[in-house]
């Protein structure tokens, strides 16, 4: 069972507290993990009664937990310990009030989750500090991103960590909480099979896709700001491009995985002058179809600017200079309103080294994220009948049937339960974050500096052709 504590949800109104934390934190109750002494506090400017609230968090919880697993006495056990708070968090008086209604510790731990835009971490954090609100035993969760490059994350980081020990500051994302991810780890360092392959000797290069084939919904005025790369590439890409990279950690623990990770962002080659022009393609949908559906073009969407050259879809060819990977590029694209929703990893093996018979090509193994959660190894086997000829069969790892009836888990279960037990594993620390955007600004300026501006595709394809290039000049081409 997890530490007696607060756990207040700056932004708790919003889509992320409503449709992510709060059902997590109920399954967390149901699964008897939360402790008895927990309370749970949103904080938004709206004035709202706590049964209001409740009755809110109900109503949206209930549209994101399976029928079968909302019970109707759990749930109103687990809703007489949500509170809510009226308070504008760029105000430092509103804290004094909150100190007040939240009272003496008591023993309790307190646990700030800032669910809000990024330009508010550092006043919330700062008037959390005056008010006398952080102790030894806060903790603070952050979500990404963390700043807008390597500066502004600096600057985050260092007055958060003016207030905050480094041990108590949770920097979320949530790609990190998938089973599918963390079975990466298992994959690679729990199977003698692998590991002797898993080196530029036998690897070709690697692919790392986030597809999306929703548009910004209603992040526009977020992402018309942001785009692909800082959304997307920044954080969520550059994370899984460590988990298949790192070396071995000496043990299991947060310090020493995340001391591998620095070091696979440390190594990546800069991309700069003529190389982003080389291994970098931006793009921008344009009006399409989706499932029969007609869509508009991105500068179409709600909040974004009419004439914006903000990229929605971004693909990049990485190197990392280190013994391992020397000479084996790493694919990566991510991109909205594309033909699927699809999150995958492939492993692609170099072939034989003499092909002996008909049809025989190299092995892949694909790690797939989403929609389904699953590992398969594609291996050569002959066809029946006569002759040799060959045809790829997968061996499926399909973790719901292997599992069967076995609830899974949502990221932010895990997630917020490695804050509740202060496990940081998962989590980035600061040096992470800012080697990953020491990577990522020279791309920002070479494409500023180069006027490289984004490539059309329409809605519903795989992104532009340009992105297609990026492999097929090398004879490779994108899995799916």
């Amino acid at each position: 069972m997890t530490i007696p504590c607060d756990i207040l949800v700056f932004g708790g109104t919003g889509d992320l507290a409503l449709h992510k934390l709060l059902p997590a934190l109920y399954h967390l109750y149901r699964e008897g993990r939360l402790h008895p002494a927990v309370r749970i506090v949103a904080l938004a400017r709206s004035p709202m009664p706590r049964n209001s609230f409740q009755k809110l968090a109900e109503r949206r919880c209930r549209a994101q937990i399976a029928r079968s697993d909302f019970d109707e006495d759990t749930w109103g056990r687990f809703a007489t310990r949500l509170d809510y708070f009226s308070m504008d968090a760029a105000q430092s008086a509103d804290f004094g009030r909150l100190a007040h209604f939240l009272g003496e510790p008591g023993g309790l731990a307190r646990i700030y989750y800032l669910a809000t835009a990024p330009n508010l971490f550092v006043p919330i954090v700062t008037h959390l500090s005056i008010a006398g609100l952080v102790d030894s035993e806060s903790r603070i969760v952050l979500e990404k991103p963390i700043g807008h490059s390597l500066e502004s994350a600096t600057a985050i980081n260092s007055a958060i960590g003016a207030v905050f020990d480094e041990s108590q500051v949770f920097r979320i994302d949530h790609y990190l909480g998938k089973e599918t991810v963390q079975n990466l780890m298992a994959l690679r360092f729990a199977n003698a099979l692998l590991e002797p392959v898993w080196r530029a000797t036998q690897i070709d290069h690697v692919q790392i896709s986030v597809c999306e084939s929703l548009g910004v919904e209603n992040r526009g005025a977020y992402y018309d700001r942001a785009g692909a790369t800082r959304d997307m590439l920044q954080n969520h890409l550059l994370q899984l491009l460590c988990l298949v990279a790192m070396e071995p950690p000496a043990q299991f623990d947060a310090e020493s995985v995340r001391d591998e990770k620095v070091k696979i962002l440390r190594a990546l080659k800069p991309i700069t002058d003529q190389d982003v022009q080389d291994k970098t393609v931006r793009g921008q949908y344009s009006a399409g179809k989706i499932g029969g559906q007609e869509v508009p073009a991105y500068y179409f969407e709600k909040d974004v600017d009419n004439d914006s050259d903000t990229e929605t879809f971004v693909a990049v060819e990485a190197h990392i200079n280190n013994w391992r990977w020397a000479g084996v590029p790493f694919y990566l694209r991510t991109g909205k309103r594309l033909a699927k929703r699809s999150s995958q990893i492939v492993i692609q093996f170099k072939p034989v080294p003499h092909r002996l018979f008909d049809g025989d090509r190299a092995n892949q193994l694909l790690i797939q994220l989403q929609p389904d959660e699953r590992i398969s190894l594609q291996m050569m086997t002959k066809t029946p009948g006569k002759g040799m000829h060959l045809e790829p069969v997968e061996l499926n790892l399909n973790l719901a049937q292997v599992f069967g009836q076995t609830r899974r888990w949502d990221a932010y279960e895990r997630l917020l339960l490695d804050v509740l037990e202060g496990d940081s594993t998962l989590f980035m620390r600061r040096d992470e974050v800012e080697a990953a955007w020491a990577w990522i600004d020279p791309i920002l300026k070479g494409w500023q500096e180069h006027f490289q501006t984004p490539r059309p595709y329409h809605a519903g394809t795989n992104g532009p052709e340009q992105a297609h290039s990026l492999l097929a000049r090398h004879g490779r081409a994108w899995h799916g």
